[in-house]
């Protein structure tokens, strides 16, 4: 069951200055893109966090704080709004105040599934929701893997926070390593089915996460954004108390947004 809405927002080509620059360095970047809502230049700082559906509560609970915590350090979340991680994930952004931008394997109209009605409208309010397929397109099946490219291909890095050994997670962590993003996995239960392609994903290479640093620091995001992340204030509020530091002789501003603190005589 989908529902629908009737207004489907823009599209973009190849040809755009809007199209999304991380798109086009994948090997079959869409040659339209769906969107309802905006996209920023800023939303080339983005982390992708997929995973299962039927996600337990600690699955839960972890995809909602990466989302949060993300979103607090000025990192845009992406994902799939699907049941289970792929929600929390969009929330957590949501209740960070950030941006989060969801990839759909259907048209941009219809509300797939049906009961994030409300989190679609929340999401184009504070992102966007896009896709490859135009206004009208049914959620199918084989749809999905296609999907899973774009939201690897929109991101720096991905998580994958729970799955299991066969999940469709596991076709996204795959276009992440061939379109040379990097990989997470959250470790889960020894017992649980749900970590069999966290703990696959992390014999093979993947990145273990336990912190929302592992990320910032791995992906070389500006050393602001871990100190946002860390005195758990905006990224903004942060750059403006930098500036003061700055002009008392405080600190010093290096190349890439990063500081030091300097030696001040007495």
């Amino acid at each position: 069951m989908t529902g629908r809405c009737g207004c489907w927002g823009n599209v973009l080509t190849l040809q755009d200055a809007a199209y999304p620059a991380a798109l086009r360095t994948i090997a079959d970047p869409p040659q339209r893109l769906y969107v309802r809502g905006t996209l920023q230049e800023a939303d080339h700082r983005a982390v992708a966090v997929v995973g299962a559906r039927r996600a337990s509560a600690y699955g839960l609970a972890v995809a909602e704080w990466l989302g949060q915590e993300l979103a607090r350090s000025g990192v845009t979340v992406i994902s799939g709004l699907a049941r289970g991680i792929d929600a929390a994930a969009h929330r957590g952004a949501l209740q960070g105040g950030g941006r989060t931008i969801a990839v759909l394997g259907c048209g941009v109209d219809i509300v797939y599934p049906p009961e994030h009605a409300r989190l679609t409208v929340q999401i184009i309010e504070a992102g966007a929701v896009v896709s490859e397929f135009p206004p009208g397109t049914p959620p199918l099946r084989h749809q999905f893997p296609r999907r899973n490219r774009l939201i690897s291909g929109l991101s720096l890095g991905v998580v994958v926070v729970e799955g299991r050994a066969d999940s469709g997670a596991l076709i996204t962590a795959d276009c992440a390593l061939e379109q040379g993003r990097e990989v997470f996995a959250v470790p889960g239960g020894v017992f649980a089915e749900t970590s069999a392609l966290p703990h696959r994903l992390l014999q093979q290479g993947a990145k273990l996460l336990t912190t929302v640093e592992d990320i910032l620091e791995e992906l070389r995001l500006p050393n602001m954004d871990v100190l946002a992340l860390r005195c758990r204030l905006p990224v903004a509020e942060v750059a403006r108390v930098l500036l003061g530091l700055e002009l008392r002789g405080l600190v010093r501003a290096l190349p890439g947004q990063r500081y030091v603190r300097t030696t001040v005589e007495t």
